[in-house]
């Protein structure tokens, strides 16, 4: 008796995803669930097992992606702050271009606010936001200031200001600093943004 063909695909129901692309989707699913409970909570106090519940997956896929916590963070948080390349602006428009490129990044981007929360919160954060400073805010600063020597401390001190605005406008959400209009913040931090970048040591 010859063998009885498989049932025919019912062409209205819709086609299974590769596993490529559920692989695929259960990352994006998984980060975008840990961006924002690191963002809420900070790195300490996220759990694998709430970032697992947001996402709709068991805990066990979070960990099978990303191995840990401190795999997890590091995947989430992984930013490229894509800043301009002063070379190709004038000198005295540096400070106020870093302001106006960082307010642009905080509106739009909440990988950002959550690596400030885990930042103030937590060793492995203050880590992370450590080193995307040194490696990607420092590297201006030596291009730009008088003396590359003193690079890493006007670095430092160009992120008091952006970080310190970050933390109260979009943290803390404290209202005067929340209700300054983008040309007002760039006004008053660009000037001080370019003395730390090009003003003689005191």
């Amino acid at each position: 008796m010859p063998a009885t063909p498989p049932p025919a695909a019912d062409p209205s129901s819709p086609a299974e995803p590769p596993p490529a692309r559920r692989s695929e989707a259960t990352r994006a699913a998984i980060l975008e669930a840990a961006r924002e409970r690191f963002a809420v909570d900070g790195y300490d106090r996220a759990t694998i097992r709430a970032i697992a519940r947001d996402a709709r997956i068991d805990p066990s896929m979070v960990m099978r992606y990303y191995g840990s916590k401190e795999g997890l963070f590091t995947a989430a948080v992984s930013v490229d702050l894509r800043l301009p390349d002063v070379s190709a602006l004038p000198r005295d428009t540096v400070g106020a271009a870093l302001v106006r490129h960082f307010l642009s990044l905080w509106e739009r981007n909440e990988v950002l606010t959550a690596v400030l929360r885990a930042g103030a919160l937590s060793a492995d954060g203050a880590e992370r936001t450590r080193g995307i400073f040194h490696d990607q805010v420092l590297p201006v600063a030596q291009r730009v200031c008088p003396d590359p020597e003193q690079a890493p401390a006007r670095a430092a001190l160009i992120a008091s200001q952006l970080l310190g605005m970050a933390l109260t406008r979009y943290v803390l959400r404290i209202p005067p600093a929340v209700d300054l209009s983008e040309g007002e913040v760039v006004a008053w931090l660009g000037p001080t943004v370019q003395r730390y970048l090009t003003a003689p040591s005191p």
